[in-house]
């Protein structure tokens, strides 16, 4: 198993001329450290679980490029980018720069998406959940589309909700075929169909709910013949390794049970990031004891 840091809850209360510093001392920690993949969520307010919208939100794809200058291992990704924030062949033109200026360290993280309070907020378009799931399936043709041959498919795309007249991609990837996709959610009825077609990565909610989602997704690979164990499995976390690390044996028993299910990458905030001690215990604790699961 390898894990993943979410930025969600980096800097939330830090003076904006020192969110910058703070921000490299974390993603440099948390590589350094060993995890695999830095994510960072894709809103434009902070959510309200995590002190309210009045605490610092960066802007996901900014942040990964800022982090990209300041990293060389870890993959990059939104987690996740929501359907409606922006028009596809714009999300995959920050999908490819990000691949290009990261070496090859892109993934796509897509879902029908959420609002934090900013899309009402900022008078943005939030269509019905239904139309947003049309949305997604639509913008993955269309990414896909970009990402098709040296510079992109000549072919325009037609669909209900979205026309590309010319998916022009220059620069290409470099990450071929294409940058993974990740396709967040456990819907049974669009989610996971989508995630058979579309998805290198499924991304789905821990809980006791878990093994029958895993179950329902093994299904619809079945009905489309798509090998099941080809579509990389993870989960959203959070670690908590406690004061001194007292709980990191605990965490490593918690994330052993979610290996047995078959998740390979587990995404999470860190508690107390800010103070760089918590990353550094997992990369002595955590991180070493979970890697052959």
């Amino acid at each position: 198993m390898e894990l993943g840091l979410q930025l969600s809850n980096v800097a939330l209360t830090t003076p904006a001329d020192r969110i910058g510093p703070a921000v490299v001392d974390v993603v440099t920690t948390a590589e350094r450290s060993g995890f695999t993949a830095i994510t960072a969520a894709d809103h434009l307010w902070q959510t309200t679980w995590l002190g309210g919208v009045e605490q610092n939100m960066l802007e996901a794809y900014s942040v990964l490029s800022f982090v990209a200058a300041h990293t060389s291992r870890v993959s990059l990704l939104a987690a996740v980018s929501g359907v409606h924030y922006r028009h596809p062949a714009m999300l995959g033109k920050l999908v490819t720069t990000l691949d290009v200026l990261s070496g090859g360290r892109a993934w796509l993280g897509i879902g029908s998406g959420q609002s934090a309070g900013d899309v009402e907020g900022y008078g943005l378009p939030f269509p019905p959940l239904r139309q947003r799931y049309e949305m997604l399936g639509e913008a993955i043709e269309i990414c896909l589309r970009m990402w098709t041959g040296a510079a992109g498919s000549d072919e325009p795309f037609t669909g209900t909700h979205y026309r590309v007249e010319r998916p022009l991609n220059v620069p290409q990837s470099i990450t071929r075929p294409h940058p993974p996709i990740l396709i967040a959610g456990d819907g049974e009825q669009r989610t996971l169909p989508l995630v058979a077609r579309y998805a290198d990565m499924c991304n789905l909610c821990p809980g006791p709910a878990l093994p029958h989602k895993l179950d329902v997704l093994r299904r619809c690979c079945e009905e489309i013949g798509r090998d099941y164990d080809s579509i990389r499995k993870t989960c959203m976390f959070a670690f908590d390794v406690g004061p001194g690390g007292e709980r990191a044996g605990a965490l490593v028993d918690a994330l052993g049970g979610y290996a047995e299910l078959g998740i390979d990458l587990m995404i999470g905030r860190v508690e107390g990031v800010d103070e760089l001690e918590p990353l550094r215990v997992m990369g002595r604790d955590v991180i070493p004891m979970v890697a052959d699961l």
